[in-house]
């Protein structure tokens, strides 16, 4: 699968993600490539990794590697297991409809009012992100697909100009993992969810408030349905 980047070590540094742009450290952006590969499912809840072994598995070196899974322990995505390594946390069904509920609550009235709002030359700048969901979807290429979809919301709720909401959403996003990529990708499914992107882009630019709460209300429902890898309506 595109998704699984995970070949012998390389001698330079890999082009490591920066999920949402934000960071700019080296130990930084080893966080966010791990953060990738626990979103995709590449790193699975309940296995144990070592600091040598994820570094040999990214072609970085293993300091950076153990410093970055000491911060996404303090988030809580992984436990500390002594003399062996780092343990991916499990997120329970009824953590995952929380994480859906306080994203609906937030995301939907903020994207809707976005379409009275936002500028057309800002929701534009988006799309290249959108089309790239969608193109990582048809390959199957998760990293590809957590990146471009994390730019994506992240850069519309950006536009309602609250910084401090971009951070909830992003740490709900990060918690939370899109559990279930895999077998959607497997399935052929994971395209109707990135196509949604698009629609939800044509729907602000039309200010068509009522299609916007539709499509992000749905787009949602999509979202948790992937989380606990359910069949879709």
């Amino acid at each position: 699968m595109a998704a699984q980047r995970t070949g012998a070590p390389s001698t330079a540094a890999p082009a490591l993600p920066s999920l949402g742009g934000r960071r700019s450290s080296y130990r930084e952006r080893v966080a966010d490539a791990l953060r990738a590969a626990l979103i995709a499912g590449e790193l699975r809840p309940g296995e144990v990794y070592s600091a040598p072994g994820l570094a040999a598995r990214f072609g970085v070196s293993a300091t950076p590697v153990r410093e970055a899974m000491l911060d996404l322990a303090k988030e809580g995505l992984v436990d500390t297991v002594p003399n062996k390594g780092f343990r991916v946390t499990a997120v329970s069904e009824r953590q995952l409809d929380e994480y859906t509920h306080i994203r609906a609550l937030i995301e939907i009235p903020t994207v809707v009012e976005l379409a009275a709002t936002a500028d057309a030359v800002s929701l534009e700048a988006l799309r290249p992100a959108a089309r790239e969901i969608v193109r990582a979807a048809g390959a199957g290429d998760l990293i590809a697909y957590v990146e471009a979809d994390t730019r994506f919301h992240l850069g519309l709720l950006a536009l309602a100009g609250n910084t401090h909401l971009v951070e909830v959403v992003r740490d709900l996003r990060m918690r939370s993992r899109l559990y279930g990529l895999t077998a959607l990708v497997e399935a052929g499914r994971l395209p109707a969810s990135a196509e949604e992107h698009l629609e939800l882009l044509d729907a602000l630019l039309a200010r068509d408030e009522r299609a916007v709460r539709e499509v992000m209300t749905r787009h949602l429902d999509h979202v948790r349905g992937v989380w606990a890898a359910r069949d879709e309506d």
